[in-house]
């Protein structure tokens, strides 16, 4: 696979664990954004993402650390690193060695998602992840849905920003995933870090279909390049949540997640397998998008149709600015105008 001209260390939340991984007094390795980090979770529930290796002799806390009561405690030698990263303690001396501290990371739970802030500049957060129920402000919660069904795909050979992309292009529906017509997108806005894309869309019917005849649709929220969540009305009410994370220079780890929309009905047990069935096919249909990004090569400039150029552009020039070179501008200060604007 041909490396894309794109940097895998963009600004941004992105997930790096679902929350039922990581328990009371847990601590669990990973490596994102070519870093060994660790997360670990305190008695009180706090949960903490830092950097991997111990600042004493370089132990790395993944591989024996040990939660005590609200620190991590080194394998190696003892020493004690708190959710700032500060060391608390070093049990064969009196005082702890306040000149060194541990990266750590801002870090959100929502969705049964761990996300962390991930900025080259190590700026603080200037938006939040999308949340896929309070993102749509229809007073919707995860009660209203059966349990969350998931996809993991580790390390693939995929930028974040081909699923990003994926959201504008409207015309790979048919022809990946067999749509009886070509959605019409409704809803372009690019204006910030969180950009908005609205589509009308079927799965049922046949060639003979009119987009006008169609009623159904889908929402979604992009949170920079990293999250993406989204709703679905008209059809079977089903809720999606895409994320993307940097492993190295080449890969990246994907994570997909659907909830589907309870019902009344009768038949507790019956429901709950007709949801499992509808997330298996939505899961299925986006394993579709899978196979076609992990063996893509980014294409700059891209051969556009004419209908294909306002989306595309308009996605390309909003994602140039979660990237350190600063083209195009920053996330920030992208932020900033629209607010003002």
């Amino acid at each position: 696979m041909a490396k894309p001209p794109l940097s895998m260390k963009p600004t941004g939340w992105f997930q790096v664990a679902w929350s039922d991984e990581i328990g009371i007094g847990d601590v669990h390795e990973m490596k994102y954004f070519d870093q060994e980090m660790v997360a670990w979770r305190a008695e009180s529930g706090r949960l903490t993402v830092m950097n991997a290796y111990c600042e004493h002799l370089g132990a790395h806390l993944g591989y024996g650390g040990k939660v005590v009561g609200e620190v991590l405690q080194c394998p190696f030698h003892g020493w004690q690193w708190n959710h700032l990263g500060r060391n608390v303690c070093i049990p064969y001396q009196d005082r702890p060695n306040r000149g060194r501290r541990i990266s750590t990371y801002p870090v959100v739970e929502r969705n049964d998602s761990v996300y962390v802030w991930h900025d080259a500049e190590r700026r603080e957060p200037f938006f939040d992840a999308p949340d896929v129920f309070a993102g749509f402000d229809d007073g919707s919660s995860a009660a209203d849905y059966h349990p969350q069904q998931r996809l993991y795909r580790q390390r693939l050979e995929l930028h974040p920003q081909y699923v990003l992309e994926n959201g504008v292009d409207f015309a790979h529906f048919k022809y990946v995933h067999d749509t009886p017509i070509v959605p019409v997108f409704t809803r372009h806005e690019f204006n910030g870090p969180v950009s908005f894309v609205d589509f009308t869309i079927t799965f049922e019917g046949d060639d003979g279909k009119k987009i006008e005849d169609v009623n159904s649709g889908v929402r979604a929220i992009n949170g920079g390049l990293g999250v993406a969540v989204t709703k679905s009305w008209g059809m079977v009410d089903n809720r999606t949540i895409s994320a993307i994370t940097p492993v190295d220079e080449s890969t990246s780890d994907v994570r997909f997640m659907v909830y589907i929309g309870r019902t009344p009905s009768k038949d507790r047990g019956r429901a709950e397998l007709k949801a499992r069935e509808f997330a298996r096919e939505v899961i299925r249909q986006f394993e579709q998008d899978i196979h076609i990004w992990a063996h893509q090569r980014y294409s700059d400039p891209p051969a556009l149709a004419t209908a294909e150029y306002a989306g595309f552009t308009a996605i390309r020039k909003w994602a140039k600015q979660f990237y350190p070179d600063g083209i195009g501008g920053s996330a920030a200060e992208a932020y900033a105008a629209a607010q003002k604007g």
